[in-house]
């Protein structure tokens, strides 16, 4: 068996629905019914979304009271600063209303703010220098909705002050000339834009005609800031992506180039090439060269600008992997005593990376994680934090909101400010609110699986189909299939680590490659013919113009018990030495050699000398089985494994000197034999033996066995290597004989367990675990 590492939910849809539209697969239908369509109608707006379908910006919160401040401002030749942040999100929108401003005439400038000498959002001296320069009106962007004294700083300046984001409401409201934000009234139909979204809805406001010039600047942060990619947010980053792809901007040109980026751009290229690379300057410096990098129109200082973000990206990812291993080093040291809500802290990290930091000890630690980088001087942690889908930071760090200095986020992503005196109190109040909120299943990330995938429904057509339904991301994840209880007919490591792992599923009429980035550890935990659960994407891959469906793993499980058949591994140490220790037994059944000395240092080891032994072991269920040589009855292993109950069984076993292999005597030859004493009336074993065995096609050790038995059963004498018959000896069968017997039992263990195939012995194991099976039933239905 091998438990995911995920938890899986298979996503659920309605039944016996009448067929949404006939011309779309089955399984593409499957997938729009899950997510909430069901006509074909709706069918149609998701799958080619309309511009229409967004909603009028006017809607929105304080829209007509800040595009008649910002009109007055332009007529007026008064000063107008944006007020940005430092992310991909703040950097967009900051884009976004630079352009748009410069387009109506505004006297314009924009202000992002140091993420290491400012922090984020606004702050009183950025609006203090802000009214030095004769600004009478600041706009931020992605930012501003927890500025609440600096609203008032803006108002005792005589600035005017519009808030235009898209982060969670707090419990008041900024004293702001006016807020535009989705969630501060009901009137607004869409809550859940990016911050660029909010501008791009106030440029469209501004502008009055609808600005498509602007969106492939809205899509980048759209993307890049992880919100639900449906209803409006699915139109922008729709189109966005279109008008990205077309882009002249030379910013965009540039990044393009040295992303490696061809053809049209996918929520993947921003996700994972563009977004990190913005998002990368604001991390290490000031972020200035990356709105400088989406406005500018010239080439060359395109070109310079991308590179400079190119060489920060390169040393921000290096940042990252150093922090991710002092943070994992200090948490493995805890041993299995980690919090339900881990908070790691260290003075002298840099505070820009941490989200990424925490996203990744998430994913190894499958628990909410703050990391917090701490100031000396003035005593004070500031960091980030990521949660699991199970735990809401946002609602539970409000709850102990007097600790921190600054707080703000969402409900898998936050950043705050507290004392270092805190931080201790910080991580025991939310580890307890955890374990009163959460399972132990809840800590467990969690996979949403579409259906079971038949591999005669994947084809390229299928694919190029079910990827209308991008752009993908959240709200609209890429779907996810498992493939149920298949045993691949190929598995091996890739990678110059081989810490990939590649399979090969087939039936009659089809065959699917697969392979699964990161997963190579799993091949030591896979019996090759075992039938696993994999879940995973489908896609297409291209390789020398050809294109084939490929099967991208992201998980796998093993619901029954697992064979591992290393009978006769030359390289038997090396194979065992990589099973997991936990609950693991190794067995021998003879004594042990000093050829096998090191299993003890890996293994608990149990040594079986008899049958009571084995009769009288505890019932105790073990993961790993490990066999290291052969019993001497099937009936001793029989009633081993089933005391053991395993989940995993490694026949680690061989044999030199096989019996199996040599000739055993048959009634037959015993009959010859006998018949061969009456004649000579003796026969010596050392003299005349060798000869007899030759004669006869025998071995040697045939001819001494056969003398045994006649010796054991009192049919003959044996003195001095002479035997001879008894006159007049008792009739008995051979089988009275236990040395026949023995001999008969152990060809009968090499043939079952050494020479038998690897589905023979997993045939016979079975029966052996369903007796198992067998009994806990009928002790469950015992009156």
């Amino acid at each position: 068996m091998l438990r995911s590492k995920a938890k899986w939910n298979f996503v659920q849809g309605e039944e016996h629905s009448l067929p949404i539209d006939d011309s779309l697969s089955s399984l593409t239908q499957q997938l729009l019914r899950q997510r909430g369509i069901h006509t074909k109608e709706a069918a149609e707006q998701f799958l080619s979304p309309q511009l229409q379908q967004l909603h009028d910006p006017m809607l929105m919160n304080d829209m007509d009271k800040a595009v008649e401040r910002v009109k007055d401002a332009i007529s007026k030749g008064e000063r107008i600063l944006v007020f940005g942040d430092y992310d991909a999100d703040g950097v967009s929108s900051t884009a976004v209303m630079m352009e748009t401003l410069r387009e109506l005439g505004a006297e314009v400038a924009y202000y992002i703010p140091n993420r290491f000498t400012e922090g984020y959002g606004p702050n009183e001296e950025a609006f203090r220098n802000a009214k030095e320069e004769d600004v009478a009106l600041i706009i931020t962007v992605d930012t501003g909705i927890a500025a609440h004294h600096e609203a008032k700083v803006a108002k005792e300046l005589g600035i005017d002050l519009i808030i235009t984001d898209h982060h969670e409401v707090q419990e008041s409201l900024p004293e702001a000339y006016a807020i535009v934000h989705p969630k501060c009234s009901s009137s607004y139909p869409f809550q859940e834009l990016a911050g660029v979204g909010v501008a791009f809805k106030f440029a469209h406001a501004l502008l009055g005609d609808f600005p498509k010039h602007l969106l492939d600047l809205v899509v980048i942060g759209t993307i890049a800031d992880l919100v639900p990619l449906h209803d409006e947010n699915r139109v922008l980053s729709y189109y966005g992506l279109q008008a990205l792809s077309r882009s002249v901007r030379p910013g965009f040109q540039a990044l393009r180039q040295l992303c490696g980026i061809e053809g049209p751009l996918t929520e993947e290229d921003i996700g994972f090439a563009i977004g990190p690379r913005i998002n990368a300057v604001g991390r290490l410096q000031d972020a200035s060269p990356a709105v400088e990098l989406l406005l500018t129109e010239d080439d060359d200082e395109a070109a310079y600008l991308a590179n400079q973000i190119q060489e920060l990206n390169q040393e921000r990812q290096q940042i990252v992997a150093d922090i991710a291993k002092e943070a994992e080093t200090m948490l493995d040291a805890e041993g299995d005593d980690l919090p339900s809500v881990i908070v790691v802290a260290k003075e002298g990290w840099n505070q820009g990376v941490l989200g990424i930091v925490a996203s990744r000890l998430v994913r190894r630690f499958d628990r909410p994680v703050i990391v917090l980088t701490i100031d000396p001087e003035t005593e004070t942690a500031k960091g980030s934090a990521r949660s699991i889908d199970a735990f809401d930071l946002f609602t539970n760090c409000m709850q102990i909101r007097d600790l921190f200095t600054h707080f703000g986020g969402h409900a898998q992503a936050a950043g705050m400010t507290l004392p270092v005196e805190n931080v201790d109190t910080v991580r025991a109040a939310l580890s307890q609110q955890a374990n009163e909120q959460l399972h132990p299943d809840d800590f467990r990330e969690v996979l949403s699986i579409d259906g079971t995938l038949d591999l005669s429904q994947v084809s390229l057509d299928t694919i190029d189909e079910i990827n209308q339904l991008a752009p993908f991301g959240m709200g609209n994840p890429k779907p996810l299939f498992c493939i149920d209880r298949s045993a691949p007919a190929e598995i091996r490591q890739i990678g110059s680590n081989l810490n990939h792992l590649k399979m090969k599923f087939k039936d009659d009429k089809n065959e699917l490659d697969a392979i699964g980035f990161g997963l190579g550890e799993l091949y030591t935990k896979l019996a090759p013919q075992s039938a696993m659960t994999t879940v995973g994407e489908l896609s297409i891959n291209e390789w020398n113009g050809r294109k084939k469906p490929q099967f991208m793993m992201k998980d796998i499980r093993v619901d029954e018990w697992q064979l591992f058949d290393l009978r006769g591994s030359r390289h038997l140490k090396k194979a065992v030495t990589t099973v997991p220790q936990d609950n693991a037994v190794a067995v021998f059944f003879h004594p042990v050699t000093a050829e096998h000395e090191w299993v003890w240092e890996y293994f608990d080891v149990l040594q079986i000398e008899d049958e009571e032994m084995v009769e009288e072991l505890p019932l105790d269920e073990v993961d790993h089985l490990i066999l290291m040589d052969l019993p001497q009855s099937l009936d001793r292993l029989a009633t081993l494994v089933q005391n053991m109950n395993p989940k995993n069984i490694h026949a680690c076993y061989r044999t030199d000197d096989a019996a199996f292999l040599k000739t055993v005597p048959t009634r037959d030859h015993f009959k010859w034999f006998y018949a061969m004493l009456l004649k000579r009336k003796q026969l010596h074993l050392e003299k005349e033996g060798p000869k007899l065995a030759a004669h006869k096609g025998w071995s040697k050790d045939a001819v001494e066995f056969i003398s045994n038995v006649f010796f054991e059963l009192e049919f003959v004498k044996i003195e001095n290597g002479l035997v001879t018959l008894n006159s007049n000896p008792s009739k008995k069968d051979l089988s009275e004989s236990a040395l026949y017997q023995s001999k008969h039992e152990y060809v009968n263990v090499e043939q079952t367990l050494y020479f038998s195939s690897y589905r023979q012995l997993k045939s016979w194991f079975d029966e052996q675990m369903n007796r198992v099976v067998q009994a806990k039933e009928e002790v469950t239905n015992e009156p």
